[in-house]
């Protein structure tokens, strides 16, 4: 599909979607748009979803990105830099809500080779004006047994 559709489209969908939804559900289903956004390198979804104060810890702290990065990253995928993430899979999520923060919890797997890794995720949601936006995200590998 155009990746050009893809942000009109994913928007669309969470719109309409929202309508029937209570917040978690709607807070879980953005949360599984940011995932296709990152498969996808969709550009103008991570624009409108990230904060600008958005923070990313990744595994043991070993890079922590901003919101400017995870853009640039997706703008250089849309360019021609290659990417080997093949595909991203959530599971076991949970949602908690209080106020205007939500928390969204869960385990993603991972495809990018030779063998798809087990990430734990806590991801912190603030709700604005009636939008919500992603402020934090930590994930930390899960090691094979």
């Amino acid at each position: 599909m155009n990746r050009l559709l893809l942000t009109p489209l994913l928007i669309l969908t969470l719109a309409l979607s929202a309508l029937s939804q209570t917040p978690k559900e709607e807070l879980l289903q953005l949360d599984l748009n940011w995932e296709k956004a990152l498969l996808a390198s969709d550009v103008g979804f991570l624009e409108n979803l990230l904060s600008d104060d958005f923070i990313w810890v990744h595994n043991h702290a070993s890079l922590i990105d901003g919101k400017e990065a995870v853009i640039n990253r997706a703008k250089r995928i849309q360019s021609g830099q290659k990417d080997d993430t093949r595909n991203r899979t959530s599971r076991d999520q949970q949602v908690v809500i209080s106020g205007s923060t939500g928390i969204v919890s869960g385990y993603t797997v991972v495809d990018r080779g030779p063998s798809p890794t087990l990430y734990h995720y806590m991801r912190t949601y603030v709700q604005s004006n009636g939008k919500w936006q992603l402020l934090g995200n930590h994930t930390m590998a899960i090691p094979e047994e």
